[in-house]
C-alpha cells in the first residue's frame, strides 16, 4: 500500500500523464471504419434513437449495438473479433454498468446470454447479478440430519453437476460455509456439515476428501510441508483484474468491510457485465488448484501462481462463491468449524449414509428420531469417540476418509488407520491445577509421579528398524531438520532388542559442559531448517518420559508405570545428551516431600512439574471438579497456603480450561496415553498456577481482530506500560488469555472502530505520536484510557516490544511470556498505570535470583526464592 506522500505523487503523475478514457468504439474503431469484421464480411448498423448519437451511447447500449451487428454476420463473428487486451473501461465503480473485457485464452466471469448465441463465440452480454448458482441455493443443509434425506436432492445434483464430468461443484461447499458462518449455534454447524458430507457420501463420494481439506482450511496433514505461499499482491492483481477495480477502489473496500473475502463480495456484487461464461468450479478443481500452488517452485513460480488465482476467482460464480474463494487463499476461511466439528459431523454422516453400491450397515434416521435425548446423545457419542480416537493416533484425513468410505464406523477403524511410524500421534496434554493442595485433592487414595516440567520443546521421536528417524512437534510439524544432532545421537540411545519405537521428551538447551539448563528463549535462538551439525551453536538435551511404541506393538493401553519401566530399562542414557526426566514417585500423604520437589524444579529453571497418575486402579471413583470434603492441606511453611487468592476459573484462557465433569457418567481415572486429550491423569502444577504471584497494572492500546468464532472481536490486544520521563507508552506485550466472552462483547463496543456503529469510539485509525511500537500494525489503535491487571510468567529480552528499552540493553526492550488478562483496575488511572522502571526492576530482580540461593541464607532464601517464583503467572 503506497504511503500518502506516494500516493499523492502518483495522482499528480496521473494527471499529467493520463490518456483519455477509451470505450468500446475505440476498439472498433476500424471495423466501423471499414464497414466490415475482421474476417472481411459486411457488418450491418443498426438504427440510433432519434436523438442519440453514437457518442453519447452508454456502455451497455454500445454493447447491446455490438451484440446486434455480431448476430447480424451471416457466418457468426469469430471468436478472434474478441480484443486481446485486457481493458478497464473505466476506474472504480461506475454508475453505469460495466463491461470487461478479457483475453480468449484466460476464463472470466461471466453469466450465460439470456439468447443462444450463433455461434458458441458469439459476443455475449448479461448481468453479472444473476450469476449465482440456483440449485444448491435451496438445499436445507441446516435441516436436522435425522429428517434430512440427500436422495431427495441428489438426482437435480447430478444433473447440475453433470456439465462439469459428474465431479461435484463448489456451489455445494460455498452453500455450506455461508449456512454455517450465519449461526453460532453448535448445533445447526454440525447439522450443516453432517447433510453436506452426506450428500457428498451419496452424489459424489470422491469429492468428499477434498471437501473436507477445504473445509478445515488446510491442503495437508500438519506434518507435510505445502504453504501456499500467496501474499496480498497476488489476490490483490487478481481480484482487480477479474473484477474490474483500480487500487483506490480496492482500498475504499478493504478499509469499509475490513476483510479480504469481504472485499471479494463487494467487488463481485458491484461488477455489472461479463462477456465469456466461466467454467463452474468444482471441489477436486478448487482443492488441486490450491495443491498447484504449494508445489509451484523456481523460476517463474509467482507467474504461474497468480494465473492459477486469476483463474479461481474469475471463474467464481456470484459474490459468496468469491468470499470463501478469497478466504481460502489467505488460509482464513471463519466459519467457525474446527478440527474436532468435522470429525463430529464426519462421524454421524458415515452412521447415516454409505457411498452408491456399498453394503455398509448403516443407522435408519427414523428410527434414531424415535429415540430418547440421552440415548441419541449414546449413539452419536460412540461413533465420535472412535473416529477422534482414529485421527488422533493418525492425523491424516488424506488415509482416514477412504478407509471410512469402505468399512464406514468400525472397531477396524483403528486397526486399519492406528498408530503408525513417521505420522505423529496427537500429544496427551495435562489437566491445570491451582497449586500442590489441589493436585493433591484430586489424586487422593493414588501412587502418582512427580517430574521436572523442563523449559523447553516437547518433541516426539520415531526410529523404525531401517534406522530412520522423524522428530515432530506438540503440533506435529516436522522438525527433523532443526536436530540434527538428535537424529545422529538416536543409534546410540536403543539398547539391546530395541528395533522401533515412539518416545516422547522435553528439548532442553543445556550447558554441554556443565549441564546447566537454559532457558527456552536460548532455544528458540537455534535455526530451525537446514541446520548442519557442525554449524550449531546452541547445544540440546533430550529428557524422555514416556514411551507410546516399541517393536512394532503400541504401548497406549499400557499404565504409566508400565511404559515408564520400558523406556528406563531399553534405552541407554548419555549425559548431557540424552536421559529421563528427573521424578519422584509419591501419595498424597507425602505433601512436605511433594512440596521439596516443587521448589528444587523451580530452583533448577524449570516451570514447574507434571504430576501422572502411575497404574490403573478402576475400582477407584474419581470426582474430578467436585467438592472434595477434606481437602489436603499443604505445610504451614508454604506461603501459597497461607495466601489464598485464587483466579477464578472464568479466568483461564478457553484453550487450556478443562472441559466440565460428566456427572451424569463418570469414568475412572486412569493411567494409559490418551492421544489428543487433556484429563486429570496428568497434572500440571506451574510456577504461575500458584496461589499469589506478581502482576502488571498495564494499558490497553491496540488490537487485532480475533480468528474464528473470535474474529467480530479484539484479539489479541496489545498493552504497554507507562514511560515517566517522556510521558511515551512503551509496548510491552500481546494478550489474547484470560478473557471471557462476556467481557470480549464489552470491550468490542467500548473500544469501537465503527465498522458496524459507523460511529467510532476510543479508536484511533493512526498509532498516536505517544505510542512506540516497533512489531506490526494493528486493525484499530485504542485510546488510552483504562488499566489491567495482568498476571505473566517470565520477562524476556525483546527487539520488538519497546517497554524499559535502554534500561535494560541498548537496543531491546522487555515482553511478558504467557500474559493473562485478571481484572480491569476501576480504582487506577492510567497515569498510575505500571512504569518502564517498575518493569526493569522487575526483570533485574528474576536474573538475580540465584539458583543455589538456598546454599548462602538456608531455608529464608529457598522460601524467598520459590515465593517469588510463585508469584509469576503463565497463560
Amino acid at each position: 500500500m503506497p504511503s500518502p506522500a506516494k500516493k499523492r505523487k502518483l495522482n499528480s503523475d496521473t494527471k499529467q500523464k493520463a490518456a483519455p478514457a477509451r470505450g468500446l468504439e475505440y476498439f472498433f474503431a476500424k471495423q466501423k471504419q471499414n464497414g466490415t469484421s475482421s474476417d472481411g464480411s459486411s457488418i450491418q448498423k443498426p438504427a440510433v434513437a432519434p436523438g442519440q448519437s453514437e457518442e453519447t451511447l452508454t456502455d451497455e447500449e454500445l454493447a447491446r449495438k455490438l451484440q446486434a451487428e455480431w448476430n447480424s454476420d451471416a457466418d457468426g463473428a469469430s471468436s478472434h473479433n474478441t480484443p486481446q487486451p485486457e481493458t478497464e473501461m473505466k476506474s472504480g465503480f461506475p454508475d453505469r454498468p460495466r463491461i470487461a473485457i478479457d483475453q480468449q485464452p484466460r476464463s472470466t466471469t461471466v453469466v450465460p446470454p439470456a439468447e443462444p448465441p450463433k455461434s458458441k463465440n458469439t459476443l455475449s452480454l448479461s448481468s453479472a447479478a444473476a450469476i449465482e448458482d440456483q440449485a444448491h441455493a435451496s438445499i436445507p443443509l441446516d435441516e436436522s440430519p435425522l429428517t434430512f434425506d440427500p436422495a431427495k436432492y441428489i438426482p437435480q445434483l447430478r444433473d447440475s453437476w453433470a456439465a462439469e464430468g459428474g465431479d461435484a461443484s463448489y456451489a455445494l461447499l460455498t452453500r455450506c460455509f455461508v449456512l454455517v458462518n450465519g449461526t453460532q449455534s453448535r448445533i445447526k454447524i454440525v447439522d450443516t456439515l453432517v447433510n453436506c458430507v452426506r450428500l457428498l457420501i451419496e452424489g459424489d463420494p470422491s469429492s468428499l476428501l477434498p471437501a473436507v481439506w477445504l473445509a478445515t482450511n488446510a491442503i495437508s496433514p500438519p506434518y507435510v510441508s505445502m504453504e501456499l505461499g500467496l501474499g496480498g499482491s497476488a489476490i490483490s492483481k487478481a481480484l482487480k483484474q477479474a473484477c474490474g477495480l483500480d487500487n483506490r477502489a480496492l482500498k475504499s473496500l478493504y478499509d469499509k468491510v475490513g476483510d479480504p473475502g469481504d472485499v471479494a463480495f463487494e467487488a463481485k456484487k458491484k461488477q455489472s457485465f461479463t462477456l465469456r461464461k466461466p467454467k463452474p468450479l468444482t471441489v477436486k478443481g478448487v482443492f488441486q488448484s490450491l495443491v498447484k500452488i504449494a508445489k509451484a517452485q523456481g523460476q517463474g513460480s509467482g507467474d504461474v501462481k497468480q494465473r492459477i488465482v486469476d483463474r479461481l476467482l474469475q471463474d467464481a460464480r456470484g459474490g459468496e462463491e468469491s468470499r470463501y474463494i478469497v478466504r481460502t487463499l489467505c488460509q482464513h476461511l471463519r466459519i467457525g468449524a474446527v478440527k474436532t466439528t468435522m470429525l463430529i459431523a464426519l462421524s454421524r454422516a458415515f452412521l447415516l449414509s454409505r457411498p452408491p453400491g456399498s453394503e455398509l450397515s448403516i443407522k435408519d434416521p427414523q428410527a434414531l428420531a424415535r429415540l430418547k435425548k440421552e440415548e441419541l446423545a449414546e449413539v452419536w457419542a460412540r461413533a465420535e469417540e472412535l473416529v477422534k480416537a482414529c485421527y488422533a493416533r493418525h492425523p491424516d484425513y488424506n488415509d482416514l476418509i477412504p478407509v471410512l468410505l469402505d468399512i464406514g464406523i468400525s472397531e477396524e477403524l483403528l486397526v486399519r488407520c492406528g498408530l503408525t511410524l513417521h505420522i505423529p500421534l496427537s500429544p496427551m496434554l495435562g489437566s491445570i491445577t491451582r497449586d500442590l493442595s489441589e493436585m493433591l485433592t484430586k489424586l487422593q487414595g493414588r501412587d502418582f509421579a512427580c517430574e521436572y516440567k523442563y523449559d523447553g520443546q516437547r518433541a516426539q521421536v520415531h526410529c523404525d528398524a531401517n534406522g530412520k528417524v522423524s522428530i515432530f512437534s506438540r503440533h506435529l510439524e516436522l522438525m527433523t531438520d532443526k536436530y540434527p544432532d538428535l537424529v545422529d545421537l538416536v543409534p546410540k540411545i536403543r539398547g539391546d532388542g530395541v528395533q522401533s519405537f515412539i518416545l516422547e521428551g522435553e528439548v532442553v538447551a543445556v550447558d554441554r559442559a556443565t549441564g546447566e539448563l537454559r532457558n527456552f528463549q536460548t532455544l528458540t535462538n537455534r535455526a530451525r531448517k537446514d541446520v548442519e551439525i557442525g554449524s550449531i551453536t546452541i547445544d540440546v538435551c533430550l529428557f524422555s518420559f514416556d514411551l507410546m511404541y516399541l517393536n512394532g506393538q503400541s504401548l497406549l493401553d499400557q499404565p504409566f508405570r508400565r511404559r515408564r519401566d520400558l523406556l528406563r530399562s531399553l534405552f541407554v542414557e548419555i549425559p548431557h545428551h540424552f536421559t529421563w526426566v528427573k521424578s519422584l514417585d509419591a501419595t498424597s500423604q507425602d505433601s512436605e516431600t511433594v512440596l521439596e520437589f516443587f521448589k528444587s524444579a523451580l530452583d533448577n529453571k524449570c516451570e514447574g512439574i507434571m504430576v501422572k497418575t502411575l497404574d490403573n486402579h478402576p475400582e477407584l471413583e474419581y470426582r474430578g471438579d467436585d467438592e472434595p470434603e477434606q481437602p489436603v492441606n499443604l505445610p504451614q511453611d508454604s506461603k501459597a497456603s497461607s495466601k489464598s487468592r485464587k483466579p477464578k476459573r472464568g479466568k483461564l484462557s478457553e484453550s487450556e480450561a478443562p472441559p466440565p465433569p460428566a456427572k451424569s457418567r463418570r469414568k475412572p481415572l486412569l493411567a494409559t496415553y490418551e492421544p489428543d486429550k487433556r484429563l486429570d491423569s496428568w497434572l500440571k502444577v506451574k510456577k504461575d498456577y500458584s496461589s499469589s504471584f506478581e502482576t502488571l497494572d498495564l494499558i490497553p492500546i491496540a488490537g487485532w481482530h480475533g480468528q474464528g468464532r473470535k474474529a467480530k472481536w479484539w484479539s489479541p490486544i496489545l498493552l504497554a506500560v507507562r514511560n515517566e520521563e517522556t510521558g511515551c507508552l512503551e509496548a510491552v506485550c500481546k494478550c489474547m488469555s484470560g478473557f471471557t466472552d462476556a467481557f470480549y462483547k464489552a470491550n468490542k463496543e467500548f473500544y469501537d472502530n465503527g465498522e458496524e456503529s459507523g460511529e467510532p469510539q476510543n479508536t484511533h485509525a493512526q498509532k498516536p505520536a505517544f505510542v512506540e511500537y516497533a512489531g506490526g500494525v494493528p486493525d484499530v489503535w485504542f485510546e488510552p484510557k483504562e488499566v489491567w491487571e495482568v498476571a505473566f510468567a517470565d520477562i524476556t529480552i525483546s527487539p520488538t516490544y519497546t517497554a524499559a528499552i535502554g534500561l535494560v540493553r541498548e537496543d531491546k526492550g522487555l515482553s511478558l511470556r504467557f500474559p493473562r488478562f485478571l481484572k480491569k483496575r476501576e480504582d487506577k488511572g492510567i497515569e498510575e498505570a505500571s512504569t518502564n522502571e517498575f518493569l526493569a526492576a522487575l526483570w533485574r530482580k528474576q536474573e538475580a535470583k540465584a539458583p543455589a540461593a538456598g546454599e548462602q541464607n538456608g531455608q529464608r532464601a529457598n522460601a524467598e526464592a520459590g515465593e517469588y517464583e510463585d508469584e509469576v503467572m503463565e497463560a
